[in-house]
């Protein structure tokens, strides 16, 4: 006897099929999903671990700012207290400069200039007088610029012409200047003396064949 299927089996092979691959379209969508969200969570954990980082370099940071702003300040008050060490010992050794400012001004005076008033502002000097000659008023510029450690910067301001009358008909031409000049503080000086005073080596000859 043969026997003839009837039913559809084509139709449920291919039912079957498909179910198959939804089946498999699902798996794949849910593994799909669980991997995204497993890597959505590590990207996440790593997130928030570099916030974590960056809130700890913030808060060193502030903390190391503060110190800064900490050591600024010390160098600020350090460097107040070396002025003020200066200044006084600037003090300390300025005390003689009237002395030395005198004694200087009576050794570079040449023959015939004669001074009428010094007036000392700070480190500036101005000298007004009378000269028998312009000569001998450039005269004096060279000595305070050049032989004394004491001045620099000698300036002439002003330099007129005019008279004195020395006796009934003695009538002679003058030269009234005014000449400004730096006083020279006495660490400098010292330092300037001590350099000008140190012993200079001779230089060798140079030997000479012996004749024969």
């Amino acid at each position: 006897m043969i026997l003839i299927n009837l039913l559809p089996h084509r139709e449920a092979a291919r039912k079957r099929r498909k179910d198959l691959f939804n089946v498999g379209l699902g798996l794949s969508a849910l593994s799909g999903g669980l991997l995204a969200g497993l890597i959505f969570l590590w990207f996440q954990a790593q997130i928030s671990s570099q916030q974590d980082r960056n809130q700890m370099l913030q808060s060193e940071i502030k903390r190391f700012d503060a110190q800064i702003k900490d050591i600024a300040g010390l160098e600020t008050e350090i460097a107040a207290l070396r002025a003020r060490q200066q200044a006084v010992e600037d003090l300390q050794s300025d005390r003689n400069l009237p002395v030395h400012l005198l004694t200087e001004l009576v050794r570079q005076l040449p023959e015939g200039v004669y001074v009428n008033s010094v007036r000392q502002d700070g480190q500036s000097v101005t000298l007004q007088g009378v000269s028998q000659s312009n000569e001998r008023v450039s005269e004096l510029l060279r000595n305070l610029g050049n032989n004394s450690p004491w001045f620099s910067r000698p300036e002439l301001v002003e330099i007129v012409a005019g008279n004195v009358t020395l006796a009934p008909r003695d009538l002679r031409r003058v030269a009234n200047f005014n000449i400004k000049v730096k006083l020279v503080r006495a660490k400098e000086a010292e330092k300037a003396k001590a350099s000008s005073s140190a012993p200079t080596q001779p230089a060798s000859a140079p030997s000479t064949p012996l004749a024969q």
